[in-house]
């Protein structure tokens, strides 16, 4: 069952040939990459914990193992500068920059203003001075 945020079969095919050769040959894995995948991608949109990852999308242990080997490898980094390059050669990706020169002002009372004209202490109420600590200060110089 496809669900409405899972990746389509176009994008599959698009995503399919950046990832990592499987290492392991023997028994085939019971979920898909592309289940692990889709698991990965309902977590991180949905800020949920990995236990709470549905069932369809394969087991929840498997894809966080999948997520953060390869986090720790680069994997990911390399796929998105891979898609990036792609969406960049079908002219799909504006790379012009903005530079906005408005200013935003903060009301008197959040930028830390003076209220009505009072000064007051840095030092908390109640704080007794300390005793003067250098020689000519003690001696009344001044």
């Amino acid at each position: 069952m496809t669900r409405r945020h899972d990746l389509t079969d176009a994008q599959w095919a698009v995503l399919e040939p950046l990832l990592p050769a499987a290492r392991r040959s023997g028994r085939p894995p019971a979920w898909t990459r592309r289940q692990f995948i889709d698991g990965i991608r309902w977590r991180v949109r949905a800020g949920a914990p990995w236990r709470d990852v549905p069932a369809c999308y394969g087991s929840w242990a498997a894809a966080a193992a999948l997520f953060r080997r390869w986090q720790r490898d680069g994997t990911w980094a390399r796929i998105l500068t891979a898609l990036l390059a792609l969406a960049d050669a079908a002219g799909r990706i504006t790379w012009g920059v903005s530079v906005d020169s408005t200013i935003a002002r903060v009301h008197q009372h959040a930028a830390g203003a003076r209220k009505r004209g009072i000064c007051r202490l840095n030092r908390p109420v109640g704080c007794v001075r300390s005793r003067p600590i250098t020689r000519w200060a003690a001696r009344g110089v001044g």
